[in-house]
C-alpha cells in the first residue's frame, strides 16, 4: 500500500482571462442596471489545471454527486435534481436546480448537467435564468504522465506511466489524475459583473480548496 500526501504530491497552475468565482455564483444583488449601459454584460472566463493523486473514476464521481454540493461547495446551500435521463452509452443529462446564499442574500438557478463518465462534467445555466446571460462549467479529467502539460514533480503512484508494464494510465481507477476546470460567464445585470471583478478571485480560490478538502475527507491522502 502506497500513501501519497496530497499537500506535497499536487501540482497546481491557474490563468485568469479575468477575475471570476468558483463552480458557482454568488446571490443576485441588490442593485438595478444602469440606464445608461447599453453594452451586454462581457463574458468572464477563468481555467485552471491541477495533478490529484487519485483517479478519474474517484474524482468524477464527486463532481457528478450534485446532491452533496451543500456539504463543500461554497455558498452553495441546496442542490436538486429535477429531471435526469441516461442514453445507451452512459451520458447522464440532469436539470439541477442549484440555490445559493451570502449574508441576507438567496437566489436559485437551473443548471442542465452533462456527465460523460469518467471524463467530464458540463453544467450551463438554463436561458431562462434572470441572473446569468450565460454561465457554463466544465470538469475534465484526463490520466496525468510526464506528457502532460503541468506533469508533477513527484514519481507516479504506480511507477513510469510510459511503460505498461508497470501502470495502466487507462483506467479510470489509476492516478494521478490531471483535472481541468474551465468556467465562462456573463450576468444580465452588468453591475454584477462589476462586483464580481473585485471579489469573484476570492470565491474562485476558495472553491479549488473546498474541493481538495473534499477528496481528502472522502478518499483520505490518496492511497492506492
Amino acid at each position: 500500500m502506497l500513501r501519497v500526501n496530497p499537500q506535497r504530491y499536487f501540482c497546481v497552475t491557474g490563468r485568469k482571462t479575468s477575475h471570476l468565482r468558483g463552480f458557482f455564483t454568488l446571490p443576485k444583488l441588490p442593485f438595478s442596471p444602469s440606464p445608461d449601459s447599453d453594452e451586454p454584460p462581457a463574458t468572464q472566463t477563468y481555467h485552471e489545471r491541477k495533478i490529484f493523486p487519485y483517479g478519474r473514476r474517484d474524482l468524477y464521481n464527486l463532481v457528478a454527486d450534485v446532491n452533496s454540493y451543500p456539504r463543500f461547495v461554497p455558498y452553495c446551500t441546496d442542490s436538486r435534481i429535477l429531471e435526469q435521463s441516461m442514453d445507451q452509452d452512459g451520458v447522464a443529462t440532469m436539470d439541477v436546480e442549484i440555490m445559493v446564499g451570502f449574508l441576507a442574500f438567496k437566489e436559485s438557478y437551473v443548471s442542465r448537467v452533462t456527465c460523460r463518465p469518467y471524463e467530464s462534467v458540463q453544467a450551463e445555466a438554463s436561458t431562462s435564468t434572470h441572473l446569468f446571460k450565460t454561465l457554463q462549467t466544465i470538469w475534465r479529467f484526463q490520466p496525468a504522465s510526464p506528457a502532460s502539460p503541468h506533469p508533477s514533480s513527484y514519481p507516479p503512484l504506480h511507477g513510469d506511466a510510459r511503460n505498461p508494464a508497470v501502470a495502466d494510465s487507462h483506467s479510470p481507477d489509476a492516478g494521478p489524475t490531471l483535472v481541468t476546470l474551465d468556467l465562462a460567464f456573463a450576468f444580465e445585470n452588468p453591475l454584477h459583473s462589476a462586483v464580481s471583478a473585485t471579489f469573484f478571485g476570492k470565491v474562485s480560490a476558495l472553491m479549488v480548496q473546498a474541493f481538495e478538502e473534499r477528496c481528502m475527507a472522502v478518499y483520505g491522502s490518496g492511497t492506492k
